[in-house]
């Protein structure tokens, strides 16, 4: 996990922090992102599949198949004390979203080094290998999800009542103008901080990564007289940190859950 001993600190760490990017301004693209948010949604939805073809109505599942099925029961468990109607999306919505984000969230946890190394193999310079600490990622799945609450709303309530909800709540239709923009502003919030809360914990967590490797430039520096004691804090820390990090891995895919799941719900409420 040390760093490259060619590079400075500062360096290291942003070319760490840059992506593997394809046009300009506006318009470029993250390709390591879309690579590996989509490469993880193939290989996550190949092993459902291949739990699902194991399990069948005279045998009780067992391994990979039990486990997946552990998931799905605490899942639907945990969608049930939220929403009290029919909830087969959203159960369906919720073990997509968790499952998803901690396949995301877990490429955190490789060497710090060991995908930038990869990559050059191919010709990047340049590679991002943990797509939940790029904002753009974050943000597109909450905007996702933002379509879906107002879809569910409009479903619930018809396109009538829901825009009606619009001018007349929460102060009544007389001050319209003013249930616009703060409708508008609730709205506009809940992406926004369900994309930017689980893009600021990986993004620290990475970076907390990449500060502990740091401690691979004193080992390159020549200082023999702390060499040892340096490698070792090195890896000690990094053990420490990654360990305590699984949690976070599961607490940010627990929170991207169960979020979009209370939204959908307060939104098919009527006014």
């Amino acid at each position: 996990m040390s760093a490259e001993a060619t590079q400075s600190p500062s360096e290291y760490i942003s070319h760490h922090l840059t992506h593997w990017t394809v046009g300009h301004g506006f318009w470029s693209w993250h390709v390591d992102t879309l690579l590996m948010s989509s490469g993880l949604a193939v290989i996550l939805a190949l092993a459902l599949y291949a739990a699902a073809r194991r399990v069948s109505a005279n045998n009780a599942p067992t391994g990979f198949a039990s486990f997946i099925e552990f998931i799905y029961d605490w899942v639907d468990g945990q969608v049930g004390d939220i929403y009290h109607g029919n909830r087969s999306f959203l159960t369906a919505l919720a073990f997509t979203l968790f499952t998803w984000v901690v396949c995301m969230n877990a490429m955190d946890l490789l060497p710090v080094d060991l995908p930038g190394n990869v990559a050059k193999v191919f010709g990047a310079d340049h590679f991002r290998v943990l797509p939940t600490a790029d904002l753009n990622g974050t943000i597109a799945m909450a905007i996702v999800v933002l379509l879906l609450v107002i879809g569910n709303s409009i479903r619930a309530k018809g396109l009538g009542g829901y825009a009606h909800e619009w001018i007349a709540a929460p102060f009544g239709p007389a001050l319209f103008p003013a249930n616009i923009v703060l409708n508008l502003v609730e709205l506009l919030a809940k992406p926004v901080s369900l994309g930017m809360r689980l893009y600021g914990n990986m993004y620290a967590g990475e970076l907390l990564f990449m500060l502990i490797a740091l401690l691979g430039f004193a080992l390159a520096s020549g200082l023999s007289a702390l060499s040892g004691t340096l490698f070792v804090a090195e890896i000690l820390i990094g053990a420490g940190w990654a360990i305590f990090h699984i949690l976070i891995v599961l607490l940010q895919a627990y929170i991207f859950m169960v979020l979009p799941i209370v939204y959908i719900s307060m939104a098919e409420e009527h006014h």
